[in-house]
Protein backbone atom coordinates (compact mmCIF):
# COMPACT_ATOMS: atom_id res chain seq x y z
CA UNK A 1 0.00 0.00 0.00
CA UNK A 2 1.54 3.07 -0.94
CA UNK A 3 0.86 6.80 1.31
CA UNK A 4 -1.61 7.80 -0.92
CA UNK A 5 -3.63 4.68 -1.15
CA UNK A 6 -3.43 4.84 3.15
CA UNK A 7 -4.26 8.01 3.38
CA UNK A 8 -7.27 6.71 2.00
CA UNK A 9 -7.87 4.20 3.87
CA UNK A 10 -7.41 6.25 7.22
CA UNK A 11 -9.96 9.09 5.82
CA UNK A 12 -12.49 6.33 5.28
CA UNK A 13 -11.62 4.99 8.39
CA UNK A 14 -12.47 8.70 10.00
CA UNK A 15 -15.80 8.62 8.06
CA UNK A 16 -16.94 5.84 9.90
CA UNK A 17 -16.01 6.66 13.18
CA UNK A 18 -18.72 7.89 15.48
CA UNK A 19 -16.34 10.04 17.75
CA UNK A 20 -12.98 10.66 17.42
CA UNK A 21 -13.30 13.96 19.49
CA UNK A 22 -10.90 16.95 18.24
CA UNK A 23 -8.77 16.15 15.22
CA UNK A 24 -5.82 17.82 13.70
CA UNK A 25 -4.55 17.22 10.51
CA UNK A 26 -1.13 19.26 9.19
CA UNK A 27 0.05 18.63 5.59
CA UNK A 28 0.73 20.37 2.39
CA UNK A 29 -1.15 21.28 -0.58
CA UNK A 30 -1.75 18.83 -3.19
CA UNK A 31 0.33 21.76 -5.96
CA UNK A 32 2.95 21.56 -2.80
CA UNK A 33 2.81 25.32 -2.74
CA UNK A 34 1.04 25.71 0.75
CA UNK A 35 1.24 24.34 3.81
CA UNK A 36 -2.61 23.27 5.45
CA UNK A 37 -3.46 22.90 8.84
CA UNK A 38 -7.52 21.27 9.29
CA UNK A 39 -8.43 21.26 12.66
CA UNK A 40 -12.29 20.58 14.22
CA UNK A 41 -14.38 20.00 17.08
CA UNK A 42 -16.79 17.41 17.96
CA UNK A 43 -19.34 16.70 21.07
CA UNK A 44 -21.59 14.81 22.88
CA UNK A 45 -23.16 17.09 25.77
CA UNK A 46 -25.34 20.32 25.10
CA UNK A 47 -22.81 22.29 27.05
CA UNK A 48 -19.93 20.90 24.05
CA UNK A 49 -22.10 21.85 20.73
CA UNK A 50 -23.12 25.16 21.86
CA UNK A 51 -20.20 26.55 20.40
CA UNK A 52 -18.63 27.76 17.09
CA UNK A 53 -15.30 29.18 15.24
CA UNK A 54 -14.84 32.66 15.07
CA UNK A 55 -12.49 34.33 13.04
CA UNK A 56 -11.22 37.72 14.68
CA UNK A 57 -10.71 40.07 12.70
CA UNK A 58 -7.86 42.39 13.89
CA UNK A 59 -5.62 39.33 14.56
CA UNK A 60 -6.94 36.98 12.22
CA UNK A 61 -6.39 33.95 15.30
CA UNK A 62 -9.74 31.92 15.66
CA UNK A 63 -11.71 31.37 18.74
CA UNK A 64 -14.62 29.30 20.28
CA UNK A 65 -17.47 31.11 21.74
CA UNK A 66 -20.88 29.85 22.97
CA UNK A 67 -23.45 29.78 19.90
CA UNK A 68 -26.22 30.65 23.24
CA UNK A 69 -24.30 32.71 25.97
CA UNK A 70 -27.96 31.35 28.02
CA UNK A 71 -26.89 27.90 27.24
CA UNK A 72 -22.80 27.94 28.21
CA UNK A 73 -22.50 26.22 31.74
CA UNK A 74 -19.14 25.51 32.17
CA UNK A 75 -15.76 27.40 29.62
CA UNK A 76 -13.21 26.17 30.95
CA UNK A 77 -12.50 23.28 28.55
CA UNK A 78 -14.69 24.55 26.04
CA UNK A 79 -13.96 28.11 24.78
CA UNK A 80 -10.47 28.83 24.12
CA UNK A 81 -8.11 30.14 21.33
CA UNK A 82 -7.61 27.18 18.81
CA UNK A 83 -5.76 28.89 16.13
CA UNK A 84 -2.73 31.76 16.98
CA UNK A 85 0.25 32.49 14.93
CA UNK A 86 3.16 35.01 14.72
CA UNK A 87 5.01 35.72 11.49
CA UNK A 88 7.19 32.55 11.84
CA UNK A 89 4.97 30.21 13.21
CA UNK A 90 1.11 29.04 12.95
CA UNK A 91 0.05 27.01 15.99
CA UNK A 92 -3.15 25.27 16.48
CA UNK A 93 -4.23 23.17 19.57
CA UNK A 94 -7.40 22.10 21.01
CA UNK A 95 -7.37 24.10 23.83
CA UNK A 96 -5.94 27.41 26.06
CA UNK A 97 -2.32 25.26 25.42
CA UNK A 98 -2.40 27.31 22.29
CA UNK A 99 -1.87 30.54 24.64
CA UNK A 100 0.68 29.06 26.35
CA UNK A 101 2.53 27.95 23.00
CA UNK A 102 2.62 31.46 21.42
CA UNK A 103 3.23 33.08 24.53
CA UNK A 104 6.41 30.79 25.12
CA UNK A 105 7.32 31.16 21.56
CA UNK A 106 7.65 34.98 21.79
CA UNK A 107 9.73 34.64 24.61
CA UNK A 108 12.21 32.62 23.26
CA UNK A 109 10.69 29.59 24.04
CA UNK A 110 9.92 26.44 22.23
CA UNK A 111 6.84 24.46 21.40
CA UNK A 112 7.95 21.57 23.75
CA UNK A 113 9.49 23.75 26.33
CA UNK A 114 5.80 25.36 26.78
CA UNK A 115 4.07 21.78 26.59
CA UNK A 116 5.89 20.98 29.20
CA UNK A 117 4.30 23.02 31.49
CA UNK A 118 1.14 21.29 30.65
CA UNK A 119 -0.78 18.04 30.73
CA UNK A 120 -4.45 16.28 29.98
CA UNK A 121 -7.49 17.98 30.42
CA UNK A 122 -8.78 17.57 34.11
CA UNK A 123 -11.74 16.32 32.50
CA UNK A 124 -11.96 12.66 34.92
CA UNK A 125 -12.79 9.74 34.04
CA UNK A 126 -11.91 10.89 30.25
CA UNK A 127 -8.35 12.86 30.72
CA UNK A 128 -9.10 13.96 27.45
CA UNK A 129 -5.27 14.12 26.03
CA UNK A 130 -4.27 18.21 24.46
CA UNK A 131 -3.13 17.84 21.03
CA UNK A 132 -1.28 20.22 19.54
CA UNK A 133 0.40 21.15 16.49
CA UNK A 134 2.43 24.30 14.54
CA UNK A 135 4.25 24.68 11.11
CA UNK A 136 7.63 26.43 10.67
CA UNK A 137 8.19 29.11 8.14
CA UNK A 138 11.89 28.20 8.70
CA UNK A 139 12.01 24.63 9.15
CA UNK A 140 15.26 23.28 10.51
CA UNK A 141 14.35 20.66 10.36
CA UNK A 142 11.00 19.91 10.89
CA UNK A 143 8.33 21.57 8.42
CA UNK A 144 5.56 20.89 11.17
CA UNK A 145 5.34 19.34 14.61
CA UNK A 146 2.37 16.86 16.20
CA UNK A 147 1.97 16.77 20.05
CA UNK A 148 -0.34 14.95 22.18
CA UNK A 149 0.05 14.89 26.22
CA UNK A 150 -2.03 12.22 27.64
CA UNK A 151 -3.29 9.67 30.55
CA UNK A 152 -2.62 5.91 30.36
CA UNK A 153 -5.86 4.36 29.85
CA UNK A 154 -8.12 7.33 31.45
CA UNK A 155 -5.81 7.03 34.74
CA UNK A 156 -3.76 9.29 36.69
CA UNK A 157 -1.43 6.52 38.14
CA UNK A 158 0.90 6.62 35.14
CA UNK A 159 1.06 10.55 35.12
CA UNK A 160 1.16 12.45 31.57
CA UNK A 161 2.69 10.82 29.05
CA UNK A 162 4.25 12.99 26.46
CA UNK A 163 4.79 12.22 22.83
CA UNK A 164 6.23 14.76 19.86
CA UNK A 165 6.37 13.72 16.47
CA UNK A 166 8.74 16.17 13.69
CA UNK A 167 7.78 16.21 10.03
CA UNK A 168 11.09 16.98 8.07
CA UNK A 169 9.70 16.56 4.63
CA UNK A 170 6.24 17.87 2.60
CA UNK A 171 3.75 15.02 1.10
CA UNK A 172 2.16 17.02 -1.25
CA UNK A 173 -1.48 16.01 -1.07
CA UNK A 174 -1.11 14.31 2.18
CA UNK A 175 -0.88 15.32 5.90
CA UNK A 176 -0.77 13.15 9.68
CA UNK A 177 -3.33 13.39 11.43
CA UNK A 178 -3.60 12.83 15.53
CA UNK A 179 -7.40 13.22 17.49
CA UNK A 180 -8.05 13.37 20.85
CA UNK A 181 -10.20 9.78 21.16
CA UNK A 182 -10.25 6.34 19.63
CA UNK A 183 -13.75 6.40 19.35
CA UNK A 184 -16.99 6.42 21.80
CA UNK A 185 -16.71 4.63 25.41
CA UNK A 186 -17.66 5.08 28.60
CA UNK A 187 -14.26 6.52 30.05
CA UNK A 188 -13.71 7.57 25.96
CA UNK A 189 -10.27 5.79 24.73
CA UNK A 190 -7.51 8.75 24.47
CA UNK A 191 -5.98 8.52 20.68
CA UNK A 192 -3.21 5.70 20.27
CA UNK A 193 -0.29 5.44 18.41
CA UNK A 194 1.61 7.22 15.92
CA UNK A 195 -0.56 9.88 13.47
CA UNK A 196 -1.54 8.77 10.71
CA UNK A 197 -1.37 9.79 7.05
CA UNK A 198 -5.12 11.54 5.87
CA UNK A 199 -6.00 13.43 1.80
CA UNK A 200 -5.11 17.08 1.59
CA UNK A 201 -7.49 18.24 -1.41
CA UNK A 202 -6.86 20.32 -4.37
CA UNK A 203 -7.80 23.72 -2.01
CA UNK A 204 -8.96 25.06 0.99
CA UNK A 205 -12.57 24.80 0.14
CA UNK A 206 -12.59 21.37 -1.24
CA UNK A 207 -10.35 20.34 1.92
CA UNK A 208 -13.33 21.68 4.02
CA UNK A 209 -16.12 20.35 2.59
CA UNK A 210 -14.51 16.73 2.34
CA UNK A 211 -13.48 16.62 5.92
CA UNK A 212 -17.06 18.08 6.72
CA UNK A 213 -18.89 15.48 4.80
CA UNK A 214 -16.59 12.84 6.38
CA UNK A 215 -17.24 13.45 10.02
CA UNK A 216 -20.25 12.13 12.09
CA UNK A 217 -23.33 14.20 11.26
CA UNK A 218 -24.35 14.31 14.78
CA UNK A 219 -21.60 14.91 16.91
CA UNK A 220 -19.58 17.37 14.17
CA UNK A 221 -19.56 20.79 15.69
CA UNK A 222 -17.15 23.34 13.65
CA UNK A 223 -14.47 22.48 11.74
CA UNK A 224 -11.67 25.00 10.26
CA UNK A 225 -8.67 24.81 7.58
CA UNK A 226 -6.25 27.08 6.91
CA UNK A 227 -3.85 27.56 3.62
CA UNK A 228 -0.70 28.80 4.34
CA UNK A 229 1.38 30.05 1.17
CA UNK A 230 5.00 28.06 1.60
CA UNK A 231 6.60 31.59 0.37
CA UNK A 232 5.09 34.37 1.82
CA UNK A 233 3.47 32.23 5.22
CA UNK A 234 0.29 34.39 4.32
CA UNK A 235 -2.61 32.34 5.36
CA UNK A 236 -6.39 32.65 4.91
CA UNK A 237 -9.02 30.92 7.22
CA UNK A 238 -12.38 29.34 6.14
CA UNK A 239 -14.54 27.69 8.44
CA UNK A 240 -17.64 26.01 8.77
CA UNK A 241 -20.24 25.88 11.76
CA UNK A 242 -22.98 23.69 12.48
CA UNK A 243 -24.71 26.28 14.59
CA UNK A 244 -25.38 28.78 12.39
Amino acid sequence: MNYTEEAKQNFNDLSKNPYPGRGIVLGTSADGKSYVQVYWIMGRSVNSRNRVFEIEADTGFMKTKAFDESKLTDPHLIIYYPSRHTKDVQIITNGDQTDTIYNAIKLGGTFESALRTRQYEDDAPNFTPRISGIHYKNAEPAIYKLSILKSRNNSEDAGCERMTFEFEKALPGLGHFISTYETDGKPIPSFNGFPKLMPIFNSAEETLKAYWDALNADNKVSLMVKWIDRETFEAKTIIVNKNK
